[in-house]
């Protein structure tokens, strides 16, 4: 099968929704598929392909001001019309069976390209963009509460927090912002099969998004390749001598970054907290260590393979996010390298941590940094623990059996025949 992988974002340089497609793309050509990649680049020069373990990236550059909300408009409407006939022509081109969209950006146009091709198209949703403006759900900053639904009058509310200044310049803006959000789900509404990485996630699409009512939702994780990430993870010495808990990823509200320190030096945690990462919220965890007088080592970001040898070697993971997070890499990655793991309980994580078996999940900052000190103090459990997690990843999310799910999607849809009607409206 000729497949077209629209994402919009790819290894080297991504989050964990790039590397999650990556190991799709490896997976899918490892069982003799031919893979296509395209990424547009809103707000990037043109550039050539670029090349990455054997595949060719094609860029797609747009136009895209760096002006809130008009940005967000060019990366979006305007996108989707420069970018749908962009994959129309690769799909003729190219002889291309079915497309594979991605992400927020590249799946209305993915569908538009589809419906205009007459070939099957599959979107993978990775976080809540189709039922929030923000794709977080969180309006209140501040504390732990989600946001109950992307209404006019709870889009109010979410902007202040975001634009403390300017935020009443910005709420003639909210008809836009519906519009827009309205405008992505029945686009999605259009794709033969959605697929939803975890079961916060397609519960969300279930109960948010009526208009998914008439779609195929099938819930299949992200892949991860176990020996692969294990192999790299192994390739070096260990990064630090002597015990350390770590943090890896963006240090923001969404992600708990404000509950790192607090947590640990509750903990009484006897070790190093290293903290592998940036973002708007370093200078905050940076104060907030010095206050604490604890021993915290800020990394920033580190190239993927040094990421994964401190990831190897850490004698537990500290995973505090604020929002619900739809499936984090960084934990489905730990696990997989035996990490034990103390998270806060929101979103997907259980799909991912199991408590008590796998890890300790909790609710509160307080139980967080008890579950810290349990298992700094309890070396036996924590071990347990770690080696469970690893079991568990190579049973639900090695990549060999994903991608077979993923594939069967594949031939159901092509079985059935695409949708019709998906090119207009847009």
């Amino acid at each position: 099968m000729r497949i077209l992988i629209a994402t919009d974002a790819f290894p080297p340089r991504c989050g964990g929704s790039g590397w999650s497609t990556f190991e799709l793309a490896r997976g899918l050509r490892a069982r003799g598929h031919q893979v296509v990649v395209v990424q547009p680049r809103p707000g990037q020069p043109p550039a050539a392909p670029h090349e990455y373990e054997g595949f060719t990236v094609r860029q797609v550059p747009v136009f895209a001001p760096n002006v809130p909300f008009v940005r967000n408009y060019f990366k979006n409407e305007r996108l989707y019309r420069t970018l749908a006939p962009v994959l129309q022509q690769i799909i003729s081109a190219e002889g291309i069976d079915l497309v594979h969209a991605q992400h927020v950006l590249t799946t209305p146009p993915s569908i538009i390209a589809a419906g205009a091709a007459g070939v099957p198209v599959v979107a993978t949703v990775r976080d809540y963009w189709p039922v929030c403006y923000w794709s977080d759900l969180m309006y209140d900053r501040a504390s732990d509460r989600l946001c109950p639904a992307c209404s006019p009058a709870m889009m109010t509310r979410c902007i202040r927090p975001r634009a403390p200044r300017a935020w009443p310049l910005a709420l003639p803006l909210i008809p836009y912002m519906v519009r827009n959000l309205s405008l992505k789900r029945r686009a999605l509404a259009g794709a033969d099969a959605v697929i939803a990485v975890s079961s916060a996630i397609e519960q969300d699409l279930r109960q948010r998004a009526p208009e998914l009512s008439g779609t195929r939702i099938e819930r299949i994780p992200n892949p991860v390749d176990c020996d692969a990430l294990a192999a790299q993870a192994d390739a070096g010495p260990a990064p630090m001598a002597g015990p350390y808990a770590i943090y890896v990823g963006k240090l923001a509200p969404n992600k708990g970054a404000s509950k790192l320190v607090p947590a640990v030096s509750a903990a009484r945690l006897p070790w190093p907290l290293v903290i592998v990462g940036d973002g708007p919220d370093r200078a905050a965890v940076e104060r907030a260590a010095r206050a604490s007088g604890r021993d915290v080592r800020l990394a920033g970001w580190l190239p993927r393979e040094d990421t994964l040898r401190w990831l190897r070697h850490a004698s537990l993971v500290v995973f505090p996010s604020h929002g619900p997070e739809s499936l984090s890499r960084v934990l489905l990655e730990a696990s997989a390298l035996g990490r034990p793991i103390a998270a806060m309980d929101t979103g997907g994580t259980r799909d991912i941590v199991v408590h008590g078996e796998t890890g300790l999940l909790s609710k509160t900052v307080d139980r967080l940094a008890a579950d810290i000190a349990r298992l700094a103090g309890d070396p036996e459990v924590a071990r347990r623990f770690g080696e469970a997690a690893r079991r568990l990843v190579r049973d639900r999310f090695d990549a060999p059996r994903v991608v077979a799910r993923i594939e069967a999607v594949y031939d159901a849809v092509r079985r059935d025949g695409p949708k019709g009607g998906r090119a207009g409206g847009l």
